[in-house]
């Protein structure tokens, strides 16, 4: 049962704050991932969802990390259809973007198909000192509210994960129609007619934004389960500058046992199963990770 347990990030600021994850040596980007890769054998790099990966920082967490450690990354927010500041893209593309470059925010729509392609190539070179150091595990595609479950949402999902060919890609999605009103096998279908690994969600509940937990695989491979708390009362915080205001949830251990007996089901087989706690509020997710551990007796 080769299950890996791990965080949405390592240097959020409040877990940087909070001083009670980080030894007082680990005080630089490089000893912060060491110490964490010497606790967990996963990571999730969120950093790449805000701006575009750059090879260099590729490069230095595969030196800083064991080979044995996996680093699922996720995607480039434009390229899931979320909004996207002009500002966080490379100079050269801003200036190729003309007026467009002035706008608050874009969507992937605004950018002119050349250079979406060529946003697509930079990514996947971005992504390449990682897969040659045998790190990279998935990539990690979660699509916004907006993209809903209907031929154009299927479309964009399946045009994402043409453009990574040759990777290992998982979707998340928020929002129910994917899932609702008996949809869940016709969307596991799709999942499995594309090869992509299922996103197993653990979500407040009730909400057009959230999805229930589906406990399935639609990857001969693997599965992927993202723990994001269960704080209704976040969920959708209005002004919440950071998404560690969001996802602020402390998992009780009793919760945490039941989640185990679903991730032993769900990896009966001898498949990958990565756990990835996205509860980030200062050293929340990483003290879950350690008790889940702890429980799966990894």
């Amino acid at each position: 049962m080769p299950v890996l347990v791990g965080t949405a990030s390592w240097t959020d600021k409040t877990l940087i704050d909070c001083g009670r994850f980080y030894p007082p040596h680990a005080r630089t980007p490089e000893g912060r991932l060491r110490h964490y890769a010497s606790v967990f054998p996963l990571v999730e790099v969120d950093s790449s969802y805000y701006a575009m990966p750059t090879p260099a920082n590729a490069q230095r967490w595969a030196e800083r990390t064991p080979d044995t450690f996996t680093m699922n990354v996720k995607s480039f927010r434009l390229f899931t259809g979320h909004q996207t500041s002009p500002t966080v893209l490379h100079k050269d593309i801003q200036a190729q973007l003309g007026p467009a470059a002035a706008r608050r925010q874009l969507y992937y729509k605004d950018v002119p198909p050349a250079l979406r392609d060529e946003l697509w190539r930079r990514f996947i070179e971005a992504l390449a000192p990682l897969k040659a150091a045998g790190r990279l595990g998935l990539v990690h595609f979660q699509f916004p509210p907006w993209v809903r479950c209907g031929a154009a949402g299927r479309s964009h999902v399946a045009h994402c994960v043409e453009h990574m060919a040759g990777h290992t890609v998982s979707v998340e999605f928020r929002h129910a129609s994917w899932f609702a009103g008996g949809q869940a096998d016709e969307t596991l279908a799709f999942e499995r007619d594309l090869a992509v690994v299922h996103t197993v969600v653990d979500e407040p509940q009730g909400f057009d934004n959230s999805v229930p937990a589906v406990w399935a695989r639609s990857h001969p491979a693997g599965a992927l389960v993202r723990l994001h708390g269960r704080n209704a009362g976040t969920w959708n915080l209005p002004g919440g500058t950071a998404s560690s205001d969001r996802f602020n949830y402390d998992y009780p251990d009793h919760e945490l046992e039941g989640l185990a007996a679903n991730i032993r089901q769900l990896s009966l087989d001898g498949v990958f199963t990565h756990v990835v706690f996205n509860n980030n509020m200062e050293d929340q997710g990483q003290r879950n990770a350690r008790s889940l551990m702890a429980i799966l007796g990894l």
